[in-house]
């Protein structure tokens, strides 16, 4: 209807068996735009929107948000990632 619609994404993206090139996408997005993402490889926020530029410089002056985002490659990533592909290597 006549709403918005805000959302998060969390990604991980990777193309090798060992994770060696794993990233971390963390995007906020506002009515279907992306406003700011975080790319761990990048190590910071990045703003896509006018909005996005401020959330971004925000998020970029807190070190322990920064911190979080940049573990959870390890944390969230790779330990989901394994999970998942030794599911799908069991069953092959």
């Amino acid at each position: 209807a006549d709403g918005y619609y805000e959302y998060t994404l969390n990604e991980c993206v990777y193309s090798t068996s060992d994770y060696s090139d794993m990233v971390f996408l963390l995007s906020m997005s506002f009515n279907k735009v992306v406003d700011v993402q975080f790319n761990s490889t990048v190590g910071k926020c990045v703003g896509f929107t006018e909005e996005g530029v401020k959330y971004a410089e925000n998020f970029n002056k807190d070190p322990a948000f920064l911190q979080q985002q940049k573990a959870a490659v390890d944390t969230f990533c790779r330990h989901n990632a394994q999970i998942l592909d030794s599911s799908v290597r069991d069953k092959a």
